[in-house]
């Protein structure tokens, strides 16, 4: 547990400059200061930062993205599931909506793992990882319910499919990073993560 406080002298840019050269030196010299960094600024101007707030003036500051990170995995493999468990979940969407359920499987498995509790970093969720947004404007209340996610993603999916005209991998492309940069881009944009999904998913796709 560290304690740090800058007076009102230091106040501004520098304070952070020293701060973070502060605490990056330390990441090198003890794994203590791995933590997540909490900020505060007095009403004297006075800023404080410790890795253990007691007072909810404290806000996040700086993420421990290795414990971040590490945690983000073990959530997103912890769950021990069964596909076939929502296999009815997917056939019945997939049928309401008119979209593959091969594609549908494959895509539960390219975002989570068929694990409904799954979370991304970026704060997508469940079985299809909805992102809140979309789950809002698909009257998803609960993406951790497995019948409301799949609904809602596929139902997401078919939308994709229609506006690119059936174009699987246009359509994964928004599916991953937006409808808009897929526009911007004339086509999958030219991000690694993107396209390793959309290759990712046609390929699960071909064991589905």
């Amino acid at each position: 547990m560290f304690f740090w406080r800058c007076t009102p002298y230091f106040a501004g840019f520098p304070v952070l400059v020293i701060f973070l050269l502060t605490l990056f030196t330390g990441l090198f010299v003890s794994d203590s200061v791995c933590a997540d960094i909490y900020r505060y600024e007095d009403a004297d101007g006075v800023v404080h930062f410790t890795d253990s707030p007691t007072d909810k003036k404290f806000k996040i500051f700086l993420k421990d993205l290795r414990k971040d990170r590490q945690l983000r995995t073990r959530f997103k493999t912890a769950a021990s599931v069964n596909p076939q468990e929502f296999e009815h979940l997917i056939k019945a969407s997939a049928t309401k909506y008119g979209v593959s359920p091969a594609l549908v499987r494959a895509v539960i498995q390219a975002e989570s793992g068929y694990n409904p509790h799954a979370v991304s970093r970026a704060g997508a969720s469940g079985l299809m990882q909805l992102m809140p947004g979309t789950a809002k404007s698909l009257n998803v209340s609960n993406t951790f319910d497995p019948k409301q996610n799949v609904d809602g993603g596929v139902r997401y999916l078919k939308f994709l499919l229609d506006t690119f005209k059936g174009d699987v991998s246009l359509a994964l492309a928004a599916y991953n990073a937006g409808l808009s940069k897929v526009a911007r881009y004339g086509g999958i944009p030219p991000y690694q993560e993107t396209r390793t999904y959309v290759n990712r998913v046609l390929a699960n796709m071909q064991t589905n």
